[in-house]
């Protein structure tokens, strides 16, 4: 091959490389190249457009006197391709409470560096759920145990990263989803079992037999209200696994009604 230009450049074609050195004369002129899509990828050097999509949270717990609010703004990468992406970019936390400002404005600083930073963000999730407070957690709605209240900031970013995409929950197979549903079962038809035979019992007791009768079916709107907002029976004890107040006692053996853990294997 006769070389007439300046060389510019020069590769290395490998014996097992079955593309073949085309020169550029002799390339054909109907096949224009077809432009590649740039994917963006999160970085530190990602500039911040003018408004940005987010959501607000709103933690309240015993340890604050006043409620706190996390912001969480988004940033929408390669925004109307196939490889859009949603990604945290800044955080915000809000409070009337000031005594914790220091922590909480370093805190805010420091995540939101490592949300522009780019890459796996995700064990900001397991750093902070592991903080535990000296004097003692508390349960939130639902029965969830926190044990303290930057766990439960934790478990707020969890659940944002669980909407926007990065995070999913780990499914259960057939098979315990199958031992929930029996568990559960079994469990509400023993308790309505037991509830049976106290109100045959009390009815036609008299004055006081149904004064006692409306107490008991009181407690029983109680606990079943209790039941609804739950989710889980009200006698349900906390699961060491998923520290959700979910587990109860059949047949001599402790099984949980949200994970499917159990003592029994």
């Amino acid at each position: 091959m006769k070389i007439s230009k300046k060389i510019k450049g020069y590769a290395v074609v490998k014996p097992e490389d079955t593309t073949k050195l085309v020169p550029a004369a002799e390339a054909p002129d109907s096949a224009p190249s077809v432009p590649m899509a740039e994917i963006i990828q999160m970085h530190e050097k990602v500039e911040r457009p003018e408004s940005l999509i987010g959501a607000t949270y709103k933690i309240k717990s015993p340890l604050f006197e006043h409620s706190l609010y996390v912001t969480i703004n988004d940033i929408v990468l390669n925004q109307g391709t196939e490889y859009e992406l949603r990604r945290p970019f800044e955080i915000f936390i809000n409070s009337k409470n000031m005594e914790h400002f220091q922590w909480i404005v370093a805190l805010t600083r420091i995540m939101s560096a490592v949300f522009r930073k780019g890459g796996d963000v995700t064990f900001l999730v397991e750093e902070l759920k592991a903080v535990f407070d000296p004097r003692g957690g508390y349960f939130k709605a639902g029965g969830v145990y926190m044990p303290s209240i930057v766990a439960e900031l934790g478990a707020v970013i969890e659940q944002h990263l669980k909407m926007i995409g990065l995070l999913h929950d780990p499914e259960l197979d057939e098979h315990q989803k199958k031992l929930i549903a029996e568990k559960r079962a079994a469990y509400d038809a023993r308790s309505k079992k037991n509830a049976e035979p106290a109100g045959l019992t009390i009815e036609g007791a008299g004055n006081g037999g149904f004064n006692v009768s409306f107490a008991g079916a009181g407690a029983e709107t109680a606990a079943k209200a209790a039941t609804e907002a739950n989710a889980f029976p009200p006698g349900a004890t906390m699961c060491h696994k998923c520290n959700t107040s979910a587990v109860i006692i059949m047949d001599g053996c402790a099984t949980c009604l949200n994970c499917g853990y159990s003592k029994c294997g």
